[in-house]
């Protein structure tokens, strides 16, 4: 079927879809970090303010790993309707819902004002955040990867990889001119400030819906209906579902892909999450909160440059290689990151956040490109997305769940010591993984090429 990318037209509709996917990442991840932002800030001393600072960050971060279980059944159910009734509709469904939530989030009183309902209202709408993200992000790369040349998928591939990105520097800096709007004292920000950044979000979304209805269905989706419809008669056909034709076809990649992407997510949200914890908690670098905050800003700057880097370099290099490149790094500073932190410095704490996010930033280049690359069309949606959201049970939910019991218990050491056993796993997995740079997704592939 003829695409702009094949038939030599103008790149124009090509450069729509990849800000489509840009804008509609950054927006969806916007929501999802403010509340990461907020976990390690606020919702502590407004949602647990009986446990004590310790008990209520665990408590804080347990509702945000809840999302992270919640992302593989959104895989799922999203990733059903992306693979049959289209890409675009589908991505419109997780963007309202995500807004919606996020919204509801600002809104909800905390636990002095309705008792024990705040943290689990809290709870529920953290894990509608989870099942909408859980959709997002395959249905995003689909729309460039499915529009790309295979000669540049990677360097395209990048586009919704650049919203975490770009995400985090607006959810900070967001969360740094509410507080200093509010002052140097905690009341007004703890009473009514932190509601602001999630509030300021519907704005997005409403951007968000006018640039996603702009965008058309990718073209490997309309060849697929159109086979779909000429093999109408088929009753076998007709009742597949691409959850079950996932796991039973490619289970391997499923898994596999999964464990490659841990130590991916595992370093983002210790970054994002538990590092700004970390960096403000007394016991931690002890920081003050714009310091904090500030430095995100700036991170968030040279990861987004990282991320294009890696991604360009994988059209030369192969994803694979791009990917174990940050697994055999991230082996190796997970090592170093605590006891450079516990320096207390704003420098080294800058260093710490800065490494951590790049090397992150390296396998994540890659992965928009490398994940719909593994999967057959017909499944490719539910496929990507299930791999990477399990990816995000792994390394983006257990790490910060288990950090704080482990500095507490071990000392910070022991974190790193954890973070590094999550690379060696995820070098393992992405080693017995395939390459498939220059690999065409035009048409279904009848068997995995293997390694």
């Amino acid at each position: 079927m003829p695409t702009p990318a094949t038939t030599g037209s103008p790149p124009v509709p090509l450069r729509r879809v990849a800000a489509a996917s840009c804008a509609g990442t950054t927006i969806e991840f916007y929501d999802f970090f403010i509340y990461g932002t907020a976990a390690a800030l606020v919702f502590p001393k407004v949602f647990f303010p009986a446990l004590g600072s310790t008990a209520g960050i665990v408590a804080s971060f347990a509702t945000f790993a809840v999302a992270f279980f919640a992302r593989p059944v959104g895989a799922i159910v999203f990733g059903h309707y992306g693979d049959r009734i289209g890409r675009k509709r589908t991505l419109i469904s997780t963007l309202l819902l995500m807004g919606i939530a996020t919204v509801l989030i600002g809104l909800l009183p905390g636990a002095e004002t309705i008792g024990v309902a705040a943290p689990i209202i809290l709870v529920v709408l953290r894990f509608a955040q989870g099942f909408a993200v859980g959709g997002e992000w395959a249905g995003a790369t689909l729309l460039t990867a499915e529009y790309a040349p295979k000669e540049k998928r990677g360097l395209y591939g990048v586009f919704p990889q650049l919203g975490p990105a770009i995400a985090f520097a607006l959810s900070s800096a967001t969360f740094l001119i509410t507080g200093l709007v509010m002052g140097d004292t905690d009341e007004a920000f703890l009473s009514y400030g932190w509601r602001i950044p999630f509030l300021l979000s519907i704005l997005l979304v409403g951007v968000g819906l006018w640039v996603r209805l702009s965008i058309e269905e990718t073209p490997a989706f309309k060849e697929l209906q159109q086979r779909a419809q000429a093999d109408a008669a088929s009753p076998d056909r007709s009742r597949r579902l691409p959850f079950l034709d996932a796991v039973r076809a490619q289970p391997r990649e499923v898994l596999l892909s999964a464990g490659a992407l841990a130590m991916l997510f595992a370093f983002f949200y210790m970054g994002t999450a538990y590092l700004t914890s970390y960096g403000t908690n007394p016991d931690g670098a002890a920081l003050a909160r714009p310091v904090v905050l500030g430095i995100g800003i700036v991170v968030a700057v040279v990861f987004g440059i990282a991320t294009v880097v890696a991604g360009v370099l994988s059209d030369r290099f192969g994803r694979r290689n791009v990917i174990r490149t940050s697994c055999v790094a991230g082996i190796l500073w997970a090592l170093v990151l605590f006891p450079l932190l516990d320096t207390g410095t704003a420098t080294a704490f800058a260093i710490g956040l800065s490494v951590t996010m790049v090397i992150f930033a390296i396998a994540y280049g890659p992965a928009g490109s490398y994940l719909p690359e593994l999967f057959a069309a017909r499944y490719r949606y539910t496929g990507a997305g299930l791999g990477y959201n399990l990816a995000g049970v792994l390394g983006g939910a257990i790490p910060p769940l288990l950090a704080a019991g482990l500095a507490a218990s071990f000392g910070s050491f022991a974190i790193g010591v954890m973070l590094s056993l999550i690379g060696v796993l995820s070098l393992v997995c992405v080693s017995l993984l395939p390459e498939t740079r220059n690999r065409a997704l035009e048409h279904e592939q009848t068997e995995t090429v293997r390694a």
